[in-house]
């Protein structure tokens, strides 16, 4: 009996030291098992991909598909790491999500007009009150700054004078269906959910730096059926969008028009395609295989970026329409990051910095040590970027078991948003 409560309690030990990234997209699901080691480091120790057809631009339209591909990508990462996995944070993203910015007032009750975690948490319960249909949720309230008698730009007002306080926060919201069907994947798979994080939020914490986050930076993540991206100013989230069109849709014109099956396709764009037009030369050529009962055939390799680049200016234009819609374009200062599958496409950079006029560049994770040459990929930056926010949040004991941030309105839920807020920002 002594026994098996001694190897439970190594079990718990060591559960209470594993965090894992659990990123679910359209073409792929990725998976990153880091361990919080003896000198309390944070070491990436296993990562697991496997290819998923269940999600379609963001959304489960297959179940049974999308939990065996979450099982076969854990597996993978179970093996590499030789540790068993139990629970998860996971990203979310699509076209189901969407940002808001809001603003709320209160008059300072602090004893001698000192700033109190209840006025904070006062503040920002009336900046989230914000009316949003009974079909959707709220995933985030990200305080982006605070405002202390007309004097602006302040990050974190606790223990300020002041009479009146002002919080100005990013709200993101997400479809209940869609968040209740990833849920119910992963717990069908085997796993508990931790959070809900959104996606281009915790690519973020991989890849921005805090002075591009100061300055107005963008991250631009290019996945196989959404492109998403969120845009920061002044060191917090500021807008967020999605554009329902990936690299998938880059695959099927080349197998429509080349008449090839979609894999070959595939193959054909990671290989040989390019976006960018300058970067061909005249002569070069591509071997296009044949359909059974057909022989290969032989094309100008520019035949192949005429049709990808196109589609890719529709995407990144699609999107940069939504940023002048709403007037933030002169916010983008510090560039563009570019993560997800996409940003691997040949001339997708100069593609970007083109149609945007500034600096662009590919995310890559930072060094976290352990498997450096599995994880340092842009595909994977949402999974490790999911560790980095998760490890935060369990060491700060804030983890939220079985289900995504409800946005508790008790004093202690807010409180441990705005805690959660200031470890991830700053």
């Amino acid at each position: 009996m002594g026994k098996f409560i001694q190897l439970n309690l190594r079990r718990q030990l060591l559960d209470d030291r594993i965090i894992t990234g659990l990123d679910i997209g359209t073409s792929k699901v990725s998976v990153v098992i880091a361990e919080i080691n003896d000198s309390g480091v944070l070491e990436i120790i296993g990562v697991g991909n496997a290819p998923c057809n269940g999600l379609r631009r963001g959304v489960v339209v297959n179940i049974e598909a999308t939990v065996q591909a979450i099982i076969k990508a854990v597996e993978d990462a179970e093996l590499m790491s030789g540790r068993e996995i139990r629970s998860c944070f996971t990203g979310i993203a699509g076209a189901n999500i969407e940002g808001i910015n809001s603003r709320g007032v209160v008059a300072v009750s602090g004893k001698n007009r000192e700033i109190s975690e209840d006025d904070i948490n006062r503040v920002v319960e009336a900046a989230r009150a914000i009316a949003i249909p009974m079909d959707r949720e709220i995933l985030h309230v990200i305080p982006q700054s605070f405002i202390v008698d007309d004097q602006k730009g302040i990050k974190n007002p606790l223990d300020m004078i002041g009479v009146r306080l002002e919080a100005e926060v990013h709200i993101i919201t997400g479809s209940l269906t869609t968040t209740q069907n990833l849920v119910r994947c992963i717990n069908r798979a085997g796993f508990s959910v931790d959070g809900l994080i959104l996606q281009t939020l915790a690519s973020s914490k991989a890849l921005l730096t805090e002075d591009e986050k100061e300055l107005g930076s963008m991250i631009i993540d290019l996945g196989g059926g959404t492109t998403d991206a969120l845009l920061f100013v002044e060191g917090a989230p500021y807008f967020s969008a999605s554009v329902g069109v990936g690299g998938i849709q880059v695959t099927n014109d080349l197998s429509i028009v080349l008449k090839i099956p979609l894999d070959a396709a595939e193959r054909i764009k990671k290989e040989s395609g390019t976006c960018y037009l300058p970067h061909i030369d005249p002569g070069e050529t591509v071997i296009i295989p044949g359909m059974p009962g057909k022989a290969p055939s032989e094309i100008p390799r520019i035949n192949l970026a005429q049709i990808m680049q196109p589609r890719m200016e529709e995407i990144i234009l699609l999107l940069r329409e939504k940023i002048i819609t709403m007037n933030y374009m002169h916010l983008l200062k510090g560039g563009i990051v570019l993560t997800g599958g996409g940003a691997k496409m040949n001339g997708v950079v100069d593609l970007v910095q083109e149609i945007f006029n500034m600096p662009v560049r590919v995310g890559v994770p930072s060094s976290l040590g352990g498997l450096t040459e599995e994880y340092q990929k842009p595909e994977h930056a949402t999974a490790v970027g999911l560790v980095l926010m998760g490890a935060e949040r369990h060491l700060a004991g804030n983890s939220i078991k079985e289900k995504p941030d409800k946005g508790s309105t008790s004093r202690h839920g807010v409180l441990k948003k705005i805690s959660d807020w200031f470890k991830e920002m700053f």
